[in-house]
């Protein structure tokens, strides 16, 4: 905007009867404390969306009541000014920050005027993590209802299914073309010949790519030349391979863009799936696979592409470690947990990108929407591997991990002598291989079925897997003694040496208490057990300090 348009939107703001959600001033004469910048930028970024409103502004050098202008010396310096907008990206998701800052000159003196983004549809804007918002002339947190709100708008829009003004069928691949067709006739093979009868645009309009010949986003992202992918702009659809080694050392990558119907190949190709060799019981004969089944990698990267948020402007990661891959992908995990997918038999009712989802299925990329994550999960448990992890503890951001080895062979063996567990039973198996938290209501069905042991949450596998898989002396070492027995050590200890540290009474239990217990556990039920045995059983008595005791016997 130049000088005019912007004096003329100043007199327009100032004759606003009071401030309103979306425009603040501030005399800010000398200076401004950058925290209160901050979420003044996040409250009037989302008051903005609120409004409907493309921009919210934040004016400097103006009288808040009356509106008189009255001049700012806020950083005079203009790289100063203009580092603002640096600084500010640092804290705000997603590194949003001012569109613009303009300066403006008037006799009474300098005005500063912020333009702020409106917050993107569906993703409200935080600072250092923090909603903030406006209630007529009050900055404060953003209400739970008004998060809501704008978290709600990407369920009324499908941001796949929006048309690319400008884009034609030459913006999209010839050979993705013959690629989408080729998987349309394996999906519908009732319609081979009609398919080989159709031009381009009616095959797109038929497979649901493109709208009444319009170009979709979805269309650019599966089928698009990769110089087409600015008709998605700010949006970003990118791929990325990682080769890590064994130190988490990045030894090599490679950037993939549209077409992904074809460049998923690419990136598949570059995934080393060696072989995996396993001794089974009572065989001299190892058990050869590959690392990956090639049905879950397909699945967990078109899960990526099917359910990433392109607004968010990141990319679909695939790194690659010795004994493990980790895919990711942007947003929010709709489901809100893995056990929400597993357990339901319906699809989802509402999805991120339906339209690019669809189209998937009907170019045989995915399956059926709903039924990939829950194939994954039983095709890990067919070849007796970890299931894949799911980690959701990043806000709008996806984690899986998909096991390349196995992990505790006692899990492998009771998946070979079990094969009728409930998927959902072999999932809460898993978490304890892995020696995860699980919930108190899956520990108590696994306890139902005699599956686990020990004190919630420290299980280990019980002695009826134990007797199954011969693995009895794992359970003993986890069952380890009852109080009594360590008691009894102690004293014995008191009797032949007279007095014992504290470290001498840690050397004495600490390997011999259960392998359920982490060390710090294991030091903290030591000094309970030291004070039930001076306090209720009276038969040890501290004759030091609490820092250095000296444990002696009472008697």
């Amino acid at each position: 905007m130049n000088e005019i348009e912007l004096k003329k939107l100043l007199d327009e703001f100032r004759s606003l009867p009071s401030e309103n959600e979306w425009v603040e001033f501030k005399e800010a004469k000398s200076n401004f404390h950058f925290d209160d910048l901050g979420e003044y930028f996040s409250a009037l970024s989302n008051e903005a969306n609120l409004k409907n409103q493309p921009y919210g502004w934040l004016i400097f050098g103006v009288k808040d009541k009356n509106k008189e202008i009255v001049g700012t010396q806020y950083r005079e310096n203009r790289a100063d000014l203009d580092r603002l907008k640096y600084e500010i990206s640092r804290h705000t998701n997603d590194g949003l920050s001012f569109v613009e800052i303009y300066e403006l000159f008037y006799p009474e003196g300098r005005v500063i005027m912020f333009q702020i983004p409106a917050a993107p549809k569906g993703m409200p804007t935080s600072w250092k993590g923090h909603y903030f918002g406006r209630n007529g002339e009050s900055k404060g947190p953003l209400s739970i209802q008004e998060i809501e709100s704008i978290r709600n708008q990407r369920m009324k829009e499908d941001w796949s299914a929006g048309i690319c003004p400008g884009a034609t069928i030459d913006d999209l691949d010839k050979t993705a073309i013959e690629k989408a067709r080729e998987e349309y006739k394996k999906k519908n093979p009732r319609l081979a010949e009609d398919v080989d009868k159709w031009d381009d645009i009616t095959f797109l309009n038929k497979a649901r790519v493109t709208i009444n010949g319009q170009i979709t986003r979805a269309a650019i992202i599966l089928l698009g030349k990769p110089e087409s992918e600015h008709f998605l702009a700010p949006a970003v659809a990118k791929m990325t391979w990682i080769l890590k080694d064994e130190h988490n050392i990045e030894r090599d990558y490679e950037h993939f863009g549209p077409p992904f119907i074809l460049n998923t190949n690419e990136l598949f190709a570059k995934i080393r799936n060696l072989k995996y060799r396993y001794m089974p019981d009572q065989s001299l004969f190892p058990i050869e696979v590959n690392q990956y089944d090639p049905y879950v990698i397909r699945e967990a990267l078109h899960n990526c592409i099917a359910h990433q948020d392109y607004t968010l402007q990141g990319r679909i990661n695939v790194v690659e470690k010795p004994e493990e891959l980790i895919f990711t992908n942007l947003g929010e995990f709709i489901p809100k947990t893995i056990e929400n997918v597993i357990e339901r038999d319906a699809p989802q009712e509402y999805y991120r990108n339906r339209f690019l989802a669809e189209a998937m299925v009907n170019l045989n990329m995915i399956d059926t929407i709903g039924s990939g994550i829950k194939k994954m999960f039983l095709e890990q448990r067919k070849r007796f591997f970890p299931m894949p992890d799911y980690d959701l503890s990043e806000p709008n951001k996806v984690k899986v991990t998909i096991y390349g080895k196995i992990l505790d062979y006692n899990y492998t063996r009771m998946l070979i002598n079990h094969t009728d567990l409930d998927l959902s039973v072999v999932i809460a198996l898993d978490k304890v291989q892995k020696k995860q938290r699980i919930t108190q209501e899956e520990a108590k069905k696994l306890r139902a079925l005699k599956l686990v042991e020990g004190r919630y949450p420290n299980l280990y596998v019980s002695a009826k897997i134990a007797e199954l898989t011969g693995d009895k002396t794992t359970y003993i070492k986890n069952r380890a003694f009852n109080k009594e027995h360590y008691k009894q050590m102690i004293i014995s200890f008191l009797r032949q040496y007279k007095v014992a540290s504290r470290k001498d009474i840690d050397d004495l239990l600490l390997d011999k208490l259960s392998d359920a217990l982490d060390e710090k556990q294991k030091r903290k039920y030591i000094g309970n057990l030291l004070q039930e045995m001076s306090k209720k059983d009276k038969t040890i008595v501290n004759q030091g300090s609490t820092r250095y005791p000296k444990w002696v016997l009472t008697n």
